[in-house]
């Protein structure tokens, strides 16, 4: 086994981040969190996009999940995105728009999440 994968989440749900935070590190991801798009962003800067995948929630105050998907897509396109959503009519359109990987509503299965997130990463990193 190589290096653990490392993951971003950004939540600004405060019990969502935790949850999210201690059930994937029990499963050996290396974690980073952040409350709020904007601290995601800078994290993934300081960290020069070496990450090897993202969480973001869609409905977040200062920048949005979907600014944030936008963002990554065009600094790093190869990081896959999953949005986490539990808001509005329409998440789903906003996310795809935004060009997430994987859209997800709350509430999910943690083990549900688990499953893509192993999909994802086993996914070769080559964009056609």
């Amino acid at each position: 086994m190589g290096k653990s994968n490392k993951l971003l989440i950004i939540d600004d749900n405060e019990e969502v981040l935790t949850s999210l935070y201690e059930y994937l590190s029990q499963k050996k991801y290396q974690v980073i969190s952040a409350s709020n798009g904007l601290d995601g962003l800078k994290l993934l800067d300081a960290e020069k996009g070496e990450f090897d995948l993202i969480i973001t929630d869609l409905v977040m105050p200062n920048i949005s999940g979907v600014g944030v998907i936008s963002i990554v897509k065009k600094k790093y396109p190869t990081i896959p995105v999953i949005a986490i959503t539990g808001w509005g009519e329409h998440p789903e359109a906003l996310a795809t728009e935004a060009n997430a990987d994987i859209v997800l509503e709350k509430p999910f299965e943690l083990s549900e999440l688990d499953k893509l997130i192993a999909g994802l990463l086993s996914t070769p990193k080559s964009k056609i």
